[in-house]
Order: structure tokens, then C-alpha cells, then sequence
């Protein structure tokens, strides 16, 4: 079986989305936008402006547009449900970007509250840039939104436990969970692991939900080669030990927590409505199971929420059908199979990359950004808020993964279940 790139018709994408490459004060953004039954929700990647080399004005730079872009859309910061925040130093940039942050979000009018919020270490592709930011907002369509945030019970001393927060979310009459940044105590690894994923656990359920409500994690680790056995094999003593089934779709990669005390941070979506939620394990001829070698997260779930259907696609690398790494050393090939591998899991839920509303795309190596950038444009997988970045993939023959959420109308018939 051959494959080669996979270009997205753009034509047959969801028209109850639109998206926009704006330029303001020298800031690139990308934004799309969802017009559901219940709610709009914006999806926006920030760059800094060209030409500013210093951390806090970039930062500052990057959220006065991110706030002029969101009121253009009849929204603000308070508006925000998650932002994450990719930073190319964090010893050097955190602290002045939060500053920064903090002082353009004091004068951002209806800047109510913190979103759930992650920061890591993956420096953006851009080289000049200190910092990207890609934001969620909701906006609900008649009555106003319900936010609660809720406080992480502390594990231990470390000044970034204390930040940790989860946000809970009312639409209609479906409760959101999002969660950022998430850390938990131990020497190792193993413990570590446990640890963040009972704090989640502890935040989900003072938000009245469980674990299994979690439809999507994302996990990143400091020492990627040396702690992702760990990693697997703690996250499935505890997914077995509550008995989650189906698990979520997940990305787990490279990239630093904001505190020296930890190695691993979690980051978590999860829904709950009413009614049992719809959701169906996506599948794709092209790829096994990534339970069959040991990791606990499916290739992508599709989750019929209130306002959308939204199609969760896993991290998503050069494997084949037998879980082997696809071309080896070829990185033209590997972004080739990654691609289409990503178009197979869209394809098997009536989707494609039109339909895509957010994506992160991870690269091992900074001298094949222009390759990737060139297969990202010849495959059609653009259009949409797309944080490239520079991280360690879960294997080291791996040379590039990306991840994304594609959105189709709540109207759209059932696909096939393909678990």
C-alpha cells in the first residue's frame, strides 16, 4: 500500500465556519469561527510582530491584538475559555510575559476571569518570535456566559500549584471542563503521573463530573525519551482503576512545565450534558491502535456536543498500519504519512482538513521548518490557527506530529462508528 500527500477540499469544509488571516499592528493572526445552534466560538493563533526582539513587547504586542481582534468579533478576554502559551525560554520569558499579560489584560475591557491556562516550553518555529498564543472564547448566544473557575486543591509547595485552576463551563444545558497546566508530586516520573491525574480528577468532580467525562488530555514532559514508559504505564493503572473506556484522545510530547519541581503538566477537556454523551473512537485504515503498543489514548474521538460536533484528532505521527514508525530518517515522507494519516481519520467521519478549526503541529528539528511549512501548504492543511512548534516526539526516530480539532454542523447525519 502506497500514500502520498493528501490535500483537503476546502470546498466541502463545514459552512458554518469562516476563517480569516488578519494582520494588525504587525501581528499575524488566524482566526476561525463557529456559529452554532447555542454559541459562537472563536479559535485565534497570535504571532508577534516582525521586527520587536524584546519578550514583554512582544507579549504585550500579541494579547492588545488578541483583544482588539476578540472585540471586533463582539467578544473580550472574558470570553476566553483556554489559552496556551508556547514560549521559546521559559527561564527568561515567563515571568515578563505574564507581566505583560497582566497589564494589557487589566485594560481589556470584560477580562472577568483567568481561563484555564498553559504554559510550555516549545519554542515557536518563527525564530525571532519569544512566544505564540493560540485562545478558545465562547459566546453565548442569548443568555450570558457562565464561567466558574475552580482552584486546584494544592499538592505541593511549589508557587505554579498554587496558579493551578480549572474552568467550568455552562451551554445550554451541557457543562464544559477545561483544565491547564495540571502538576502532580513524586520523585519519579511513575508517581508524578498519579499524582497530576488524581488532582484532575479532584478538579473534575468539584466541578460535578468524573473522569470519564474527559474527552481529550494533553500531556507534555520535560525528558520525553526518558519518562514516556512511565508515563503509559501509570496513566493505565489509572485509567484501569476507574475503569475508563473508551479512553481519551491525547497528544503526549516534548516540552517543558513552567515549574522546575515537576516533569510532566496535564491539560484536559472534558464535557457533560444531560443526556449520555454521543461520542465514537475514531479509526483509520492507516494507523493501529495506539493501545496495541503500550499507549493508553485513542487516535481521535468524535463527541456530539449542544452546540457542534467536534472531531478530537490525537496526536498524530508517521505510523503505519502495524504501529511501526513509517520512514525512518525521511522527513519529507514522515510528514507526507503524518498528513495522511490525519486525513484518514477526518475521512472515515465525513470530515477534512476544511473542516479543521485548531491544530498544533510538533517538529523535532528547527532546520526542516521550511520542508514542513512546504508539505503543510501542498497537502492543504492551512486555513486555521496552526501553533508550529519545536518539541520532542514520543519516539526519537520521529521527526514531526501534529494534532487538531475539526468541527462539523450540528446537523451533520452520524457517520459510521468506527471503533
Amino acid at each position: 500500500m502506497s500514500f502520498g500527500p493528501v490535500a483537503g477540499d476546502k470546498s466541502a469544509g463545514n459552512s458554518d465556519l469562516h476563517a480569516e488571516s488578519i494582520v494588525r499592528g504587525d501581528c499575524p493572526i488566524v482566526l476561525r469561527r463557529i456559529d452554532g445552534p447555542e454559541a459562537s466560538e472563536l479559535f485565534v493563533h497570535c504571532r508577534p510582530p516582525t521586527g520587536m526582539t524584546e519578550g514583554a513587547a512582544q507579549a504585550e504586542a500579541v494579547y492588545s491584538e488578541i483583544c482588539d481582534v476578540l472585540a471586533a468579533e463582539g467578544a473580550s478576554f472574558g470570553s476566553v475559555v483556554s489559552e496556551t502559551v508556547f514560549l521559546r525560554n521559559l527561564r527568561t520569558a515567563v515571568a515578563s510575559v505574564r507581566e505583560a499579560r497582566d497589564r494589557v489584560l487589566a485594560a481589556c475591557a470584560g477580562a472577568s476571569h483567568r481561563p484555564a491556562t498553559t504554559e510550555i516550553e516549545q519554542p515557536p518555529l518563527d525564530e525571532r518570535a519569544w512566544l505564540e498564543v493560540s485562545v478558545q472564547a465562547v459566546l453565548p448566544n442569548e443568555s450570558p456566559p457562565q464561567f466558574e473557575p475552580i482552584d486546584a486543591r494544592p499538592v505541593c509547595g511549589c508557587a505554579e500549584c498554587d496558579r493551578a485552576q480549572g474552568l467550568r463551563i455552562h451551554i445550554g444545558e451541557e457543562v464544559r471542563f477545561h483544565a491547564g497546566g495540571l502538576c502532580g508530586p513524586g520523585d519519579t516520573a511513575y508517581e508524578q503521573t498519579l499524582g497530576m491525574f488524581a488532582l484532575a480528577e479532584d478538579l473534575l468532580r468539584r466541578a460535578g463530573m468524573e473522569f470519564s467525562d474527559v474527552v481529550r488530555t494533553w500531556i507534555h514532559l520535560r525528558e520525553i525519551d526518558r519518562d514516556y514508559g512511565d508515563l503509559n504505564r501509570a496513566r493505565r493503572a489509572f485509567f484501569a482503576a476507574r475503569g475508563i473506556d473508551p479512553v481519551p484522545a491525547s497528544t503526549g510530547i516534548g516540552g517543558g512545565p513552567v515549574s522546575e519541581a515537576h516533569d510532566l503538566c496535564l491539560s484536559l477537556y472534558a464535557v457533560k450534558a444531560g443526556r449520555p454523551a454521543i461520542r465514537t473512537v475514531m479509526t483509520s485504515p492507516t494507523l493501529n491502535e495506539a493501545m496495541q503498543y503500550g499507549a493508553d489514548f485513542v487516535r481521535g474521538m468524535k463527541v456530539v456536543e449542544t452546540n457542534k460536533v467536534a472531531l478530537h484528532v490525537s496526536g498524530t505521527a508517521s505510523i503505519d498500519e502495524d504501529g511501526r514508525t513509517a520512514h525512518p530518517d525521511d522527513f519529507e515522507a514522515q510528514a507526507d504519512r503524518m498528513l495522511v494519516n490525519v486525513a484518514a481519520l477526518l475521512k472515515k467521519q465525513g470530515a477534512n482538513f476544511g473542516d479543521v478549526v485548531s491544530a498544533i503541529t510538533y517538529l523535532k528539528n528547527p532546520a526542516d521548518a521550511e520542508r514542513l511549512r512546504k508539505k503543510l501548504q501542498e497537502a492543504g492543511f492551512e486555513g486555521f490557527p496552526n501553533a508550529l512548534v519545536v518539541a520532542p516526539i514520543c519516539r526519537p526516530d520521529l521527526l514531526c506530529e501534529t494534532e487538531a480539532l475539526a468541527v462539523l454542523p450540528k446537523s451533520a447525519p452520524a457517520a459510521s462508528n468506527g471503533g
